[in-house]
């Protein structure tokens, strides 16, 4: 029986990231770029100014106060998107807007409101002179070509996470088309006899399809497409048809739920077993024990237990990191924080991830652990209510209060 960690380099030690793709700015977020980005321009692209005011040479105010303004000629009005063909001199000043570009000659520029123009704000024609009512210094107000970007310099290393500000970056560089690797596809299968939909109604013996919705719901969190194959029946008939889907559908990772125990009706093993490749299918954790892991064709594959919170669990252990690394992160595991237990657990020696409410308290500078609830591999509601995992580490039987352990976070912490 494997150990996570070696279970989970198995896995990887089998997936590479996928071929890379061009999409439109729009379709960016989220995705992981597949190529270095080098600049192509400076950013800014030009000297401008950072607020409505004048531009100004700094040496002809430096001494201006609002008891001893000093005058200046206007002459010129300077909007965003327009050049002054100008060489202001000295004595002279232009009206400048934010983000228009700084004139030759000026070396700064003083806010409209340090000034005693008081008719700009109303959309005025520009004043043939303006009082200058403060002093100010080389560069004040101005935004200098290249200062947050030089042309030529690497600005986004491949495998970076494209955020919002990322997206921003990338339009300021005219980047419309967007190197990326491949959102992994990732089909989904549930097994069991006694799976039904949740529009259907509950006979005797069923249970309601949770583990599909879950699993794809995770699957669209790490940035996957998600392809439902539905449920098949505890028979290999059915589902050798619903992997060959998979395989019809460029899936490039199964998910299965249920069906790779020890059980007579567990045949999705038996199928890997048959007609794939099963390279293990059980784990040192708790929950999920019976997770296994091959091929079927050439699709990589991991058999997920049918309990839901072992589902769940073992998905962010195994799943999240493989589909990580099909969309070419450079990273592929959970942040981890460090938390002080409240209460003493009681653990099998198994590596296990206990279901934990996480808090921050501010007087302790420190972050607290308590069980979210019965940690039973069925109770999704505790899970649900849980805003961490806190990974109790393998031949670890009893861990006392005031301990601290390694916790992956799944929501928002509270603050006390």
């Amino acid at each position: 029986m494997l150990e996570v960690k070696q279970a989970q380099a198995r896995i990887l030690d089998e997936l590479s990231p996928l071929p890379v793709e061009h999409v439109s700015l729009h379709q960016a977020l989220g995705r992981i770029l597949a190529e270095d980005i080098v600049s192509p321009l400076d950013l800014p692209p030009f000297p401008n100014s950072s607020m409505d005011g004048y531009a100004v040479q700094a040496a002809d105010v430096a001494a201006a106060s609002a008891k001893t303004p000093i005058l200046l000629h206007v002459v010129a009005d300077i909007a965003a998107g327009h050049v002054a063909d100008i060489q202001l001199g000295t004595g002279q000043a232009a009206r400048i807007m934010t983000g228009a570009p700084l004139p030759s000659g000026a070396d700064a520029v003083i806010p409209v409101e340090k000034t005693d123009d008081k008719l700009s704000f109303t959309g005025a024609d520009m004043p043939a002179l303006v009082g200058i009512l403060q002093g100010t210094t080389f560069g004040a107000y101005v935004r200098f070509a290249g200062e947050d970007v030089h042309s030529g310099e690497q600005v986004l290393a491949a495998q970076t996470l494209i955020s919002p500000a990322i997206v921003g970056v990338l339009a300021a560089l005219g980047v419309a088309a967007v190197p990326v690797f491949r959102r992994p596809r990732i089909a989904i299968l549930g097994t069991g006899d006694e799976i039904v939909d949740v529009d259907e109604p509950l006979g005797p013996g069923q249970i309601r399809n949770v583990n599909g919705y879950t699993l794809a719901a995770l699957v669209k969190q790490y940035g996957a497409e998600p392809i439902i194959l539905g449920v098949a029946r505890d028979s290999v008939a059915a589902v050798t048809e619903r992997l060959n889907t998979a395989i019809a559908e460029n899936a490039d990772l199964i998910l299965t739920s249920a069906g790779v125990s020890m059980g007579a009706t567990d045949v999705v093993r038996l199928v890997l077993e048959q007609d794939g490749n099963l390279q293990f299918w059980r784990v040192n954790m708790r929950p999920g024990k019976p997770m296994a892991f091959g091929q079927y064709g050439s699709i990589p594959l991991l058999g997920l237990p049918g309990n839901p919170v072992s589902s769940i669990v073992t998905c962010e252990v195994f799943a999240r990191p493989a589909i990580l690394k099909l969309a070419g992160n450079a990273t592929t595991g959970h942040p981890e924080i460090r938390v002080r237990i409240q209460e003493a657990i009681q653990s099998d020696g198994r590596e296990t991830y206990f279901r934990a409410i996480v808090e921050y308290d501010s007087a302790s500078a420190t972050y607290t652990a308590r069980s979210a609830g019965g940690q039973g591999s069925h109770m999704l509601r505790v899970l649900s209510h849980a805003n961490a995992l806190v990974i109790i580490p393998a031949d670890v039987r009893e861990v006392e209060a005031g301990r601290e352990l390694a916790a992956w976070l799944l929501g928002d912490i509270s603050i006390n």
